[in-house]
């Protein structure tokens, strides 16, 4: 059984709405209805678990139950941090998982292609991570905003999500950070803290985060130019 996994209970303060980020209205629905339609479309996933604050749990339910997916959804209250949100929805999995897709819902560009191929990455790797080629040329500054040098960038990659693995692994991953008080920032960092290395998957098509008020607007733009949202 694959399950995904969407955090929508980041606070997002660079957004600055005052309010929880994947509740922000974009094109008439919620960022996180476009990653729930995304998994529900996504044939290589059974089941969906949607982590929401939990002072919005009703909310999100009865959101999740307008949007009519074909699967199944669990909606579990998230932490204080992303660390302690993954966690919990690891906690909500049916103990018949064996691949997990962790995605947050700010990236509400993400594809059921997308998805899928990072499922089929975990099955054959045990992890499949989406990221982009830098391309980009990237300086190293000084505190007076001087570029003092050019980093190589022939080996670097922008990492995103869906990041998948096999449940085992990540859950391991994720015991051995908070047992060694680690604050890890992305699920392919909880897996290295193990000294195990995630597979990366290219993505070239949009999966940009939302972060500021523009970011809505440019993604208003892409999705009305899918025809299976």
């Amino acid at each position: 059984m694959t399950a995904g996994i969407i955090l929508a209970a980041g606070r997002g303060e660079r957004m600055g709405a005052g309010t929880e980020k994947a509740f922000l209205e974009l094109d008439g629905l919620p960022l996180f209805a476009y990653s729930i339609k995304a998994f529900d479309a996504c044939e290589a996933v059974n089941r969906i678990v949607l982590v929401a604050p939990a002072a919005r749990m009703a909310e999100a339910e009865s959101i999740c139950a307008s949007i009519c997916a074909a699967k199944p959804i669990e909606i579990a209250p998230g932490g204080s941090s992303r660390q302690q949100s993954v966690m919990a929805g690891l906690a909500a999995l049916d103990p018949e998982t064996r691949i997990v897709a962790i995605h947050d819902a700010a990236r509400a560009l993400v594809t059921p292609e997308l998805i899928a191929a990072t499922v089929a990455s975990a099955i054959e790797h045990g992890s499949g991570v989406a990221a982009g080629k830098v391309v980009d040329t990237l300086k190293v500054a000084d505190g007076d905003m001087r570029a003092i040098s050019t980093v190589d960038r022939s080996r670097l990659w922008a990492v995103a999500t869906p990041q998948t693995f096999r449940a085992d692994l990540i859950r391991h991953a994720y015991e051995t950070a908070a047992a060694k008080g680690l604050d890890v920032t992305d699920d392919a960092g909880a897996v290295e803290a193990t000294g195990e290395t995630a597979h990366l998957v290219e993505w070239r098509g949009p999966n940009f985060k939302i972060t500021f008020p523009e970011d809505l607007e440019r993604a208003a733009l892409v999705l009305r130019s899918r025809k299976w949202k």
